[in-house]
């Protein structure tokens, strides 16, 4: 097992702390020396600039998936020039009625250099890099 540390600063920095418009901007701080602007989404007073929760777990799991992927298809004998992916994750409500993320797509797109696998071995390795994210 490890740990993975993220820490959370805000301030009100004198601003009004009234739903509308206290500030959403927050720094998100990662144990290595990483900083990003956090915020709400701007459907929630939070600013264009920063990055909301959703958006940062969206991301998570791309990342996630294709680390784990690159891992696996290294392994197999396997090359990627390149990966993208453009995921998308769902606002919606839960089983409590209750906003949640409720669903994430990823949609990745692989560069193979060389042998590439057949579609049924390259789903055998998002099945395995989803198992293993």
């Amino acid at each position: 097992m490890s740990e993975h540390l993220a820490s959370i600063r805000w301030t009100r920095n004198g601003q009004p702390f009234d739903y509308e418009h206290y500030p959403r901007d927050h720094d998100v701080r990662f144990e290595r020396g990483q900083r990003i602007t956090g915020s709400a989404a701007p459907a929630y007073f939070g600013s264009a600039d920063g990055v909301d929760p959703e958006e940062m777990l969206v991301a998570a799991l791309s990342s996630c998936h294709m680390l784990t992927l690159l891992a696996i298809a290294a392994k197999k004998g396997f090359t990627i020039d390149a990966y993208e992916d453009d995921a998308v994750g769902t606002l919606g409500k839960n089983a409590e009625g209750r906003a949640a993320v409720t669903h994430v797509t990823l949609r990745p797109k692989i560069t193979f250099a060389g042998d590439a696998p057949d579609a049924a071995a390259l789903e055998k390795l998002h099945e395995s890099a989803h198992r293993n994210c």
